[in-house]
């Protein structure tokens, strides 16, 4: 019987979060009721600081987010891995990272059916270090309704991914995630877009959508048959980051 060795994709892919404090401070400037030497002190650090920082000032805020994707061959890869970290090798090493973070989650992923990135070539995934430039993600996670979610995949991959399909595009889909079976979320769908045109985001983020892009006929509007909630983050990668 063929065995393989559990190996970490993306590093996996490791990504700093410098979105929804860095979006707040672009678009939404502060209220002139808290301008000038009205605050100062702890006032003025909740005011202007703790979104990013955290309220306790110990980077604990959503500027200290990290997110890091890790991929196995298979759920036997997967098993030795998670028996390395309970009670194996890396134990200790889990123990240490633990006290460099304030909280964590984590969930089991596998790729969508049309997910551009399928599979993973371990053998082909740096592993050494090596470092490189930033590059700017956008994250955005989408909770479907109550029997919508298997529609929302397929419509998501029909439509909306392939409207992005065109030359010189703002951003591009590089991988597609829902949890594997058995996860403590089921309806989840996860998109990790590469940004290529940082420009045009800002101007996004600075100016009201067209009505021509969110109305009838268009994704924004007609998704809304199927979600009504999810979130979007900005994510640039780690220098180290083997995936990027």
């Amino acid at each position: 019987m063929r065995t393989h060795t559990p190996t970490c994709m993306f590093a996996v892919l490791l990504i700093a979060l410098i979105a929804s404090a860095l979006i707040q401070a672009q678009t939404t400037p502060p209220s002139k009721v808290f301008l000038g030497d009205s605050l100062v002190g702890k006032d003025s650090f909740e005011a202007y600081c703790a979104t990013c920082h955290g309220a306790d000032a110990h980077g604990s805020g959503p500027a200290y987010t990290v997110v890091t994707v890790t991929a196995v061959r298979d759920g036997r890869a997967w098993e030795r891995l998670a028996l390395r970290i309970q009670k194996g090798d890396l134990r200790q090493w889990m123990r240490e990272l633990d006290e460099l973070r304030h909280d964590v989650e984590a969930k089991v992923l596998v790729p969508l059916p049309w997910s551009p990135l399928p599979d993973v070539a371990f053998d082909e995934v740096p592993a050494d270090g090596r470092e490189h430039g930033l590059t700017l993600y956008m994250e955005d996670t989408m909770w479907p309704y109550q029997g919508k979610f298997l529609e929302y995949i397929d419509r998501c991959g029909e439509v909306y991914a392939k409207s992005l399909d065109r030359p010189n595009p703002l951003l591009t889909i590089e991988a597609g995630f829902q949890p594997a079976l058995g996860s403590h979320l089921r309806r989840e769908v996860s998109l990790m877009q590469r940004i290529h045109d940082t420009d045009t985001l800002l101007k996004l983020l600075q100016t009201d959508i067209p009505p021509e892009h969110r109305g009838p006929g268009t994704w924004m509007h007609d998704a809304l048959e199927l979600r009504d909630r999810w979130t979007s983050r900005l994510l640039r990668t780690s220098s180290w980051s083997p995936l990027y």
